[in-house]
């Protein structure tokens, strides 16, 4: 008998389950060529479409960077130097 219908999941090929880890990779924050090496490509095509799904990275980046700047802050409240924003370069 299938394992897959042993499972009780007809429908359900070996491709899913491909999907479903380099989604879990690109969410977890692996960079192009980590899912390319995954992946088993040498094209960066296909690792671009699983970073683009996953582009809300970019607001848990954001969010991770204001919680370090909020945690510059004096016991009383005065961000004093560690608050300031300078620019680089």
């Amino acid at each position: 008998m299938d394992v897959v219908a042993e499972m009780g999941l007809p429908g359900l090929h070996f491709h899913d389950l491909r999907h479903t880890g380099n989604m879990l990779a690109a969410e977890s924050g692996a960079g192009l060529k980590d899912l390319m090496a995954r992946m088993g490509h040498d094209n960066v095509r296909a690792a671009m479409i699983y970073q683009h799904a996953v582009r809300g990275a970019d607001e848990v980046i954001t969010n991770a960077i204001d919680r370090q700047l909020g945690g510059a802050r004096d016991d009383d409240g005065d961000e004093g130097a560690a608050g300031v924003l300078v620019p680089a370069g």
